[in-house]
Formats: C-alpha cells, structure tokens, sequence
C-alpha cells in the first residue's frame, strides 16, 4: 500500500483474509480496512463503520460470535440475497477472539448512513411527523423488500424502524439485520421468541404460535407504517400482555375463529370483550383515507387475511408514486422503484397493471409542499404531532372497557410475566411472553432451528 495513503487514516490499516459471498464461486482475497468505529452493539455483537482502503468505500463490519458446531444462519441467509431494497453482503471473514477457541463471523455490508427510526425521532422532537410521500416511498421500498425475500421463503421476524437503512439524499431504503431471520418451512416448529422489540410483534407470536408464517412480517410492516403516520408507536406494549391489550383497544376482542387462526392450541382466553375502535378515528383528521385503508388491510388478526407484500404495493395508497413526473419534494428523482425483475413480477402476475406506473393514460403530476432533503438534518415541514389519544376519541371502546381491560391486564400477568390462557382442550395453560430472552440469543444457540 502506498505510504501516503496510509497518513490519511486516523487508525492503523487491517489486512484480513476474506472471501466473497456468492455461493459456488466463493474465492477468499486480502482486504485492507481501516478508521473502524464501532456504531452500534447489543447480545448479537457489535457493528463497525469503517473504510475499504482499496476502493475508499465506507462499509459496516457486523461481528459475532460464531459456534464452530454450526453454520451461521444470518451468512447462509445473506449469501442468497441480491436486491436493491436489501442490504448487500460484500465479504466476509472470521477473527479469533480473546478467549480459547473463540471464532468471530465477520460480515462485510455495505455501509448505509441513516435509519427510518432516527428519521422519524427527529420529526417527533419537533412534534411533526414525516411528510406522506415520503412515507409512501419508504413503505413502498419495504415491501419490495419483503416480496423479494418471502418469494424464496425467508421471513426476517424481526422489521422495525431501527433495521429500515436509509440514504437520506436519496431516499433509498434498504432491509438490513438478517440475524433473527429463517427460511420457513411448512410444518417445522418455530420459536416464538423473534422480533426483538414487543412493538411490532405479530399477535400469533405473542399467543405462543410455533407454525407462523411470513405474514407475521406483513403485521410488523404494518405497525411501521401506522407508526410514522402517528408520529409514535402504534401498539406500545412493554410484554406480552401489555402488548395484547394495546392491540385489542384498536382492533377489538379477537373472535374464537381468529383465535384459532393465529395458534389452534388456544382456543379462549380471559379479556373482556371489546369492540373494534374505528379506524377512521385512529388517527389525525388529516391523514389520508387509502393510507388508514392499507393499515386496516395489513393489521389482521387472521395471518392469511393480511394482504401479501405485492398486494400492498397495488394499494391505491401508492397510486401517488406511480404517476408521471413524480418527484421527491426537494425536485431530485425519485429512487427506483419499478425496475422489478422477472422473478419478482412472477410472484403474482396478475398484479402488472396495477403495479406499473401508466403514463400514457395518466396526466396528472404528483405534489407535495416542498421540502429539503439531504442529511437527516435537513429534513422539515412534517404535520403537527397527535397521538390517536388525542381529541378525536376513542371510538366505541368506552372508558369503562379500557379500565376493565386495564385492571384485567394486570391480573392476568403471571410472575414469568406471561398471559393466563385457556385451552379449551387441556387445562388453563400460559404463555411465556417475557422479554429477558434476546432473539439473536436463540438464533446463535440452535443448530439453525427455531
């Protein structure tokens, strides 16, 4: 390496042996990095901002440890991916630790700068929410995201605002954090115990369900977007319990029959029976009818009743995105977004029409109050901030319901902090909805199970 590029870095060069990621033409090559910065760490590891010497290329380094009986699922995962809304593996290579014995994965990722949780707390301390269009283009890139990886069978089990990476100047949004992730399999048993935050958790998880499918992605998805709509989390449970009860005063009691849907060993269980609260009083005054319309048609106590992620992206709340001329509010273009491949339109061909902008037939521009982008710091120009709280009420659900189902979920915590059920089958069994556990700790534990 030339000495002079050396002097340009703060910290000392690091020669690693790496290999690329595609799967058989894996071939191992030496890469230098330098100027790592650790950026973010929890149970899973710890993740490192830091340069390419080679390329001068910003990347994330995420590293965990690896149990050398087992193959690590998020690499398996991750070498299968190639698609513009996801975060893109590059390399990657093992460390030894300090300890005997101890192996570190190493996955080299392309490095994006911001997040769509920092960008929405950003508008929250200026009590504005972020501005609908940019909502449409964010939720429009997640569930491309979600269409291209359920297509091939994975489910992330774990989408929230924080693994939503986001350019800011661009506006490109791209999945990241595949260590909660799995290839589902009909008939093989799941853990319960993913999605790391309780906010964004499917109820069938919460009831215990085993045999889920990825339509527990398309409920998180949905909390996400009713979330940057509110300017706050939409169902803001701190267990299990919590969480049920901030889901029922939205949607009601669920019915015997959804029950049954989410997890058939629970058949009932002891709340009392609440009235669905009507969407329309939800949220603001203000917010749009087809965006309340796609929360509704996403948060579905029925898995098989949420719409599929292509499905979403033929909502009319997106129609808006796919007239001519439409431009981000700061004039520049807007990311791309129709440039599907072949195997995402034959995910479900009869969705074409509704999927592809029609600019021959459409004379419309599509408008929004301008707003300058860039750096997360420049964002501007968001609605005032009301929680669905706020005056508009509280639909049919009365207070007296809310304090009964207040005071009946405090009764109903058990000391693990789970939610006393009944089986019709067998006898009043429990839930275990604590939240000691990390997802990412059942993940590196078991032999790609779970």
């Amino acid at each position: 390496m030339n000495p002079n590029k050396r002097l340009q870095y703060s910290q000392d060069v690091h020669t690693v042996r790496a290999a690329t990621p595609t799967s058989g033409t894996e071939r191992n090559i030496d890469l230098q990095y330098a100027d790592s910065k650790v950026i973010g760490n929890g149970s899973f590891g710890v993740v490192y901002r830091a340069n390419l010497v080679h390329s001068n290329e910003d990347i994330a380094i995420k590293k965990v440890l690896q149990d050398k009986r087992f193959k690590n699922r998020e690499l398996q995962i991750m070498r299968k991916l190639d698609h513009r809304n996801v975060v893109k593996l590059k390399y990657f290579f093992y460390s030894a630790g300090d300890k005997k014995d101890e192996v570190y994965l190493n996955l080299i990722l392309e490095y994006v700068p911001e997040t769509v949780y920092r960008v929405a707390r950003h508008y929250a301390k200026q009590r504005q929410i972020i501005p609908i269009l940019y909502n449409k283009v964010y939720m429009y890139q997640l569930f491309r995201a979600l269409g291209y990886i359920h297509s091939i069978g994975i489910c992330h089990r774990d989408i929230k605002p924080q693994n939503l990476l986001l350019n800011a100047q661009t506006s490109v949004l791209k999945l990241c954090d595949f260590g909660s992730a799995k290839m589902l399999v009909p008939g093989e048993p799941n853990v319960a115990y993913i999605c790391s935050r309780f906010y964004y958790r499917a109820p069938e998880l919460i009831f215990g369900a085993t045999d889920y499918t990825t339509k527990i992605d398309v409920w998180s998805a949905g909390t996400v977007l009713a979330e940057l709509l509110l300017g706050q989390p939409f169902f803001p449970g701190d267990s299990g319990v919590d969480q049920l009860v901030e889901i029922i005063k939205v949607l009601g009691t669920p019915s015997r029959d959804e029950i049954e849907q989410m997890n058939p060993n629970y058949t009932e269980f002891r709340f009392p029976m609440i009235r669905a609260h009507p969407w329309s009083r939800v949220f603001r005054a203000r917010t749009p009818a087809d965006a309340i319309d796609l929360v509704s048609k996403l948060l579905k106590y029925t898995p098989d009743a949420r719409l599929s992620p292509f499905e979403a992206l033929a909502h009319e709340f997106f129609d808006e995105l796919r007239l001519p001329n439409c431009k981000l509010p700061s004039s520049n273009p807007m990311p791309p977004l129709f440039d599907f491949s072949d195997a995402e339109l034959a995910i479900d061909p009869q969705l074409h029409d509704k999927l592809y902008p029609k600019y021959a037939s459409q004379q419309q521009v599509c408008s929004t109050p301008s707003l300058a982008t860039g750096s997360m710091e420049n964002f501007s120009g968001g609605s005032n901030h009301q929680s669905k709280s706020d005056s508009e009420g509280k639909g049919e659900t009365s207070e007296h319901q809310e304090r009964e189902l207040d005071n009946r979920k405090k009764s109903t915590s058990t000391p693990g902090g789970g939610i006393e059920v009944v089986n019709t089958a067998t006898s009043t069994s429990v839930i275990n909805t604590s939240s000691a556990a990390n997802t990412s700790d059942y993940v590196a534990s078991a032999p790609l199970q779970g």
